[in-house]
């Protein structure tokens, strides 16, 4: 397993914490991918029907879901710097290694969140529904004024304010290794006027490794909640000196944890 160290600041002393899949027999490997199975099969079901007698109750209960698949599968989730978290609705940047960084994610980062996923998602028939469920929002990356129309319109709705989860890199790393930014996120933070939130996501690629299977591996996960980036009275111009900011800062954590492991 690598090491991450995490540096002191005004409320807190400097820590070292493991990161990444520990050591596991093929058996557990095996019951961990039918945990993984099952769970998403029954809860989704039960979210989907909670949804119709309350949406709360079924965002809450996906959460929990959520910390009880870690759970089950021996991965524990670790927080810091969650006291970075604006208590204004923010746009949340996180790098994408792993299917695992979204349970992580709806599991154990606090405030009311939802993630934004491309349109083309909600047309799928389970995929869909389950999306729905979990008040997901659907993204036209060709027509980012519609995104904005939709998101104010949600925000406008009683207890409607929520934070946005957006992954720029739009896909999953493959390798682990974390990809190109693109320009969306950022876009829609200047033009909301909404902070920028980065989070580097620490471990996933190993717990949950690409091309296995939807396997999970016991072991550690850290989501380290960085220092938030204001977009009030910036121009939607600057969106990719923004971008290259946020991207730059979460890589620079990323390395971090490959040089503790050197």
């Amino acid at each position: 397993m690598q090491q991450l160290r995490i540096p002191a600041t005004d409320l807190s002393e400097e820590w070292v914490t493991p990161i990444g899949a520990a050591d596991a027999s093929d058996l557990r490997v095996m019951l961990n991918r039918m945990i993984y199975r099952g769970m998403l099969f029954s809860m989704g079901t039960i979210a989907v029907g909670l949804h119709q007698v309350s949406p709360d109750a079924a965002w809450s209960f996906a959460k929990l879901s959520a910390r009880n698949l870690a759970l089950a599968t021996g991965v524990e989730v670790k927080i810091v710097g969650a006291d970075n978290l604006p208590d204004e609705p923010s746009i949340i940047t996180p790098n994408h290694a792993s299917h695992f960084d979204i349970a992580a994610l709806l599991g154990y980062l606090p405030g009311h969140n939802r993630f934004a996923a491309k349109k083309e998602l909600f047309r799928e028939p389970v995929l869909g529904v389950v999306m729905k469920t979990l008040g997901m929002i659907p993204i036209d990356r060709e027509d980012p004024a519609q995104s904005i129309a939709l998101l104010n319109k949600i925000a406008a709705r009683p207890a409607g304010a929520f934070s946005l989860i957006m992954f720029p890199e739009g896909t999953r790393s493959r390798d682990g290794r974390m990809g190109v930014f693109k320009n969306g996120a950022f876009t829609l933070a200047l033009q909301l006027g909404r902070p920028i939130v980065p989070i580097a996501i620490h471990g996933t690629s190993s717990i949950m490794p690409a091309g296995k299977y939807l396997s999970i591996l016991p072991g550690t996960v850290v989501l380290e909640v960085l220092e938030p980036v204001e977009t009030k009275g910036r121009d939607v111009e600057e969106r990719l000196a923004l971008r290259d900011l946020v991207a730059g800062r979460i890589a620079e954590r990323l390395a971090a944890a490959r040089d503790a492991d050197g």
